[in-house]
């Protein structure tokens, strides 16, 4: 399947905000986490950092956020629900790659992703994203979370 990125709208950002993953993957639900949440709703994001992803037939497939720090572009993503565990993983990232090289060209990509998530490592390790440290990270609110560092050259 082709992938195609465009800058994310309001009716996007509500399809999103409504998207509910079964257990253990309802923590990627937006309701879930408050600054997603709240970022994905702010209009001066949308295009900027935010951006909706189309399959072939023009459908809301999923989301990526990306940032340039430095000479890396943090990527942050999501498929539709019902898109997941359905082999689509390794176009998704790569269409979201291609994206980012043409916008900023970067020297390396990063994310990070739950460490028990072995589907999504399995997806970033197929497009050549590298397992690094995992970490704990305090969020403004005092929660806990731990992560595992990926990362690979653009």
């Amino acid at each position: 399947m082709n992938f195609s990125v465009r800058a994310l709208t309001l009716e996007d950002a509500e399809a999103i905000s409504g998207w509910r993953y079964p257990p253990p993957y309802d923590v990627y639900d937006v309701p879930n986490d408050p600054g997603q949440d709240a970022d994905l709703g702010e209009p001066s994001g949308w295009g900027s950092w935010w951006f909706a992803v189309d399959d072939d037939a023009s459908d809301l497939a999923g989301y990526l956020e990306l940032h340039q720090i430095g000479d890396e572009v943090e990527i942050g993503l999501g498929m539709r629900p019902d898109a997941t565990g359905q082999g689509l993983g390794a176009s998704f990232v790569e269409a979201a790659l291609d994206f980012a090289r043409a916008r900023w060209s970067p020297g390396s990509f990063g994310l990070d992703v739950f460490p028990w998530n072995e589907r999504a490592i399995r997806t970033y390790e197929r497009a050549g994203f590298a397992r690094g440290d995992v970490y704990v990270r305090t969020f403004e609110d005092g929660n806990e979370v731990t992560f595992l560092r990926m990362s690979r050259p653009a």
